[in-house]
């Protein structure tokens, strides 16, 4: 067997780091990094010995977003197992958002897709000058909708019917103007910049620093109600299944344009 595909260790300061550890695939996810995260999140969650949780990729990029390949399978189960996927995504988003304890998101590299959903999640976001950013899924005939609260909150609505809808890519400057990214650093500085952070983190109270998170996100309207989650997670298995899905998963294996795009020339 080869390494977790999500590592997790706390120091003697209770700084929990937990690594996307797919680096062959970019980290893209896949079921079981999926149930990795809800292991480890739901783990960290009721350890009391943890204050503060980073959040950072191994190798080349942050996080790729979903493992397309890995979706096409998904689109062919049947009904409840499609279902039961994206539940089981959306449960682990939804538990790093509403995470009592503080969270930091280090990026480097591409953040893109599911990515920029767990950054939208993370109450502190630091990434490198040279990280890119993108919400992608729209490309390949899927739709993004069980990380639309997070994104919505974060970079407000209007930004998300921008870049949700285009898949176009920006980067860290663009991040930060648009409040998905709070500061950017030089490459290789990720962990000098986020050391004054947490220090800020752990001299403040922990409960008061629960309490705190919580009744914000409260008070903005940014907790998902189960009405709410249940519409997105069926909305999210659905598409999935659908014959754009299909044939826009199929164009990436292929590697081409898929059916609807009818080319860039414009007509004469």
């Amino acid at each position: 067997m080869g390494e977790p595909v999500v590592l997790c260790s706390t120091d003697r300061r209770g700084v929990a780091t937990v690594t996307l550890n797919r680096p062959e695939v970019n980290n893209a996810y896949n079921a079981e990094v999926v149930q990795a995260l809800l292991d480890t999140f739901a783990a960290l969650a009721v350890d009391r010995a943890v204050r503060v949780i980073v959040i950072r990729g191994n190798g080349r990029h942050f996080q790729a977003g979903a493992d397309l390949k890995w979706l096409q399978e998904i689109g062919r189960m049947d009904a409840a197992a499609n279902l039961e996927t994206s539940r089981k995504t959306a449960t682990a988003m939804r538990g790093l958002n509403e995470m009592t304890k503080p969270t930091i998101a280090l990026v480097h590299g591409a953040c893109v897709g599911g990515g920029t959903g767990i950054v939208a999640s993370c109450d502190v976001v630091i990434a490198e000058s040279t990280a890119t950013f993108a919400i992608t899924e729209a490309r390949w005939g899927v739709a993004a909708t069980v990380i639309f609260p997070q994104l919505n909150t974060t970079i407000g609505l209007r930004q998300v019917r921008r870049y949700a809808l285009t898949c176009e890519r920006f980067d860290a400057q663009r991040a930060q103007a648009l409040g998905l990214v709070h500061e950017v650093c030089a490459p290789g500085a990720l962990d000098a910049t986020a050391e004054p952070i947490i220090d800020g983190l752990l001299k403040a109270a922990p409960e008061a620093v629960a309490l705190s998170k919580r009744s914000a996100m409260l008070a903005a309207g940014a907790i998902v109600s189960d009405a709410e989650f249940t519409r997105i997670i069926a909305e999210h298995a659905a598409k999935r299944a659908s014959a754009e899905a299909a044939e826009g998963l199929q164009s990436f294996v292929e590697k081409r344009d898929p059916n609807w795009y009818p080319g860039s020339a414009p007509a004469v």
